[in-house]
């Protein structure tokens, strides 16, 4: 996959980028438009070398432009072509129209869009609709999609699969699902969470040759996450330097919950890691990893004294809500250790909102929405706003879970594309949140701790998903790859 820029930007942001390179650097907007057309059908040559026709949906924007380009390249190139048009090319405007009028000059097909027309093509391009998008879906443009989709030969999209929300990620009443996207200039941050990863296939990026100083004032809205090695061990380095986690959880019915997340501490590097649980288990937790120093604690007093020696604190784990749990819980928010606060402990923190600077919450979209006061609904409309709002209200770093996972610190917003389906299993945020917490005791800030973790998190279920499939995948399978992340 093509190694993609790390700076995410709105869609109101692309369109100053397109402005500031057209009146400021002096680029014509036709001249874009026909560098974003030759992108598209490069990537058509490339990836479907075989293909003989090609069938363009083309609607009524500058997206519509683009599509008379690839169009035309096609023709010239010997392939059969027919665009399909969702509005009358002879309404375009300014570049979009002369792009349609190039092509009609050299007798290239335009056929106006219906439902019932038969389309055979050996790949499928959509030019229907661009970034600016800001209501469902309806009529013709919705019945050209549910045709695009229809059809079993591969689609490539244009800047942005039709109907999706270049801001949010969101569809919008239905959208393309490509087998691949080519997008131009500013990648837009709506590609790169929920239900995005669904509709985008593979993301490919063209800067079209807009210069570099271009970007340079305009603050992106988010980054990707990219892996960061950890520093090489010192020779000389013992289990003191590398930290000591305490997991605070495990109700009876959970204990896997705790246990999986003091395993996934040690497994990246924790030098030593602690169980607080409930005394009927602490003995058992422990039978196939003796590594882990289990404890049983009944009261916030006994758990005082193992916090005392401790430098990271995860709380939440199969903690559930009960007295026992909520003890424990405002005991280890109230020691002064940064903590990782995840499941049962985000619905506790909910009931009693606090603020500190030293934790890191990890919510899915469930338990965001009770941190907000909100439905799942609301949080999933637009998940960066809604990973901003836990920031702005809880402190700390804030991670919003999900396809395409959001980091909120104080400094910026970022987004890490690994995981899979697979990870659709129950325990996975327990590794996370002890992934997390083994950062944390290595010496990483909150922000990288965070992304990192999450980062590393995702790809090993992506390494195991690789090797084995997605179906069926445990979160204990996680932790033999994450062993290997953190030593690359």
């Amino acid at each position: 996959m093509q190694n993609l820029p790390i700076k995410l930007y709105r869609a109101a942001q692309v369109r100053e980028l397109d402005r500031i390179a057209i009146q400021e650097r002096g680029i014509p907007g036709f001249e874009l438009m026909s560098r974003a057309g030759s992108e598209v059908f490069q990537c058509i040559k490339k990836r479907w070398p075989d293909a003989l026709s090609v069938a363009v949906f083309c609607g009524s924007g500058n997206n519509a432009g683009d599509g008379y380009i690839i169009a035309g390249l096609a023709l010239e190139a010997g392939l059969n072509v027919c665009v399909y048009a969702v509005s009358e090319p002879e309404k375009l405007n300014g570049d979009a129209l002369i792009a349609y009028r190039k092509y009609n000059d050299v007798h290239g097909t335009v056929m106006p869009f219906h439902i019932e027309q038969g389309i055979n093509a050996d790949v499928l391009v959509d030019a229907l609709l661009g970034t600016g998008l800001d209501r469902p879906v309806t009529g013709l443009y919705a019945e050209a999609i549910q045709a695009i989709n229809a059809q079993s030969s591969p689609i490539i999209t244009v800047d942005i699969p039709s109907g999706l929300n270049a801001d949010t990620g969101n569809v919008m009443g239905c959208a393309v699902k490509a087998d691949c996207t080519v997008t131009f200039i500013g990648l837009k941050q709506g590609l790169f969470t929920g239900q995005a990863a669904e509709y985008c296939g593979v993301i490919c990026y063209a800067q079209l040759a807009v210069p570099d100083d271009v970007f340079v004032d305009l603050e992106a809205a988010a980054t990707r996450v990219v892996k960061v090695s950890l520093p090489r061990r010192n020779r000389d380095a013992h289990k003191g330097n590398c930290g000591h986690v305490l997991i605070v959880g495990g109700e009876p019915g959970y204990s896997g919950a705790a246990r999986m997340a003091g395993e996934a501490a040690l497994r990246v590097g924790s030098g030593l890691v602690s169980i607080a649980t409930r005394a009927e288990h602490s003995g058992l937790m422990n039978l196939n990893r003796p590594e882990l120093m289990c404890h049983g604690v009944e009261t916030p007093e006994q758990l005082t004294a193992l916090l005392a020696k401790v430098d990271i604190v995860v709380v939440g784990p199969g903690l559930g809500q009960s007295d026992w749990a909520k003890a424990l819980f405002n005991a280890a928010i109230s020691a002064g250790k940064p903590t990782v606060v995840d499941a049962d402990g985000l619905n506790l923190l909910a009931t009693a909102p606090a603020v500190k600077s030293d934790w890191i919450l990890t919510p899915h979209p469930g338990e965001a929405a009770r941190l907000l006061n909100c439905s799942t609904a609301y949080i999933q409309q637009d998940r960066f706003a809604a990973a901003l709002s836990i920031q702005a209200n809880y402190g700390g770093v804030a991670i919003l879970k999900g396809p395409g996972t959001l980091i909120a610190s104080e400094q910026e917003l970022a987004v890490s594309n690994t995981g899979n389906p697979g990870m659709a299993s129950g325990g996975m945020g327990d590794v996370l949140a002890g992934v997390i917490a083994g950062l944390l005791a290595q010496g990483l800030s909150l922000q990288d701790a965070a992304q990192q973790g999450v980062y590393n998190h995702g790809l090993a279920a992506d390494l195991a998903a690789e090797k084995d499939g997605e179906r069926g995948l445990l979160a204990s399978d996680l932790m033999p790859y994450l062993r290997q992340l953190v030593n690359w």
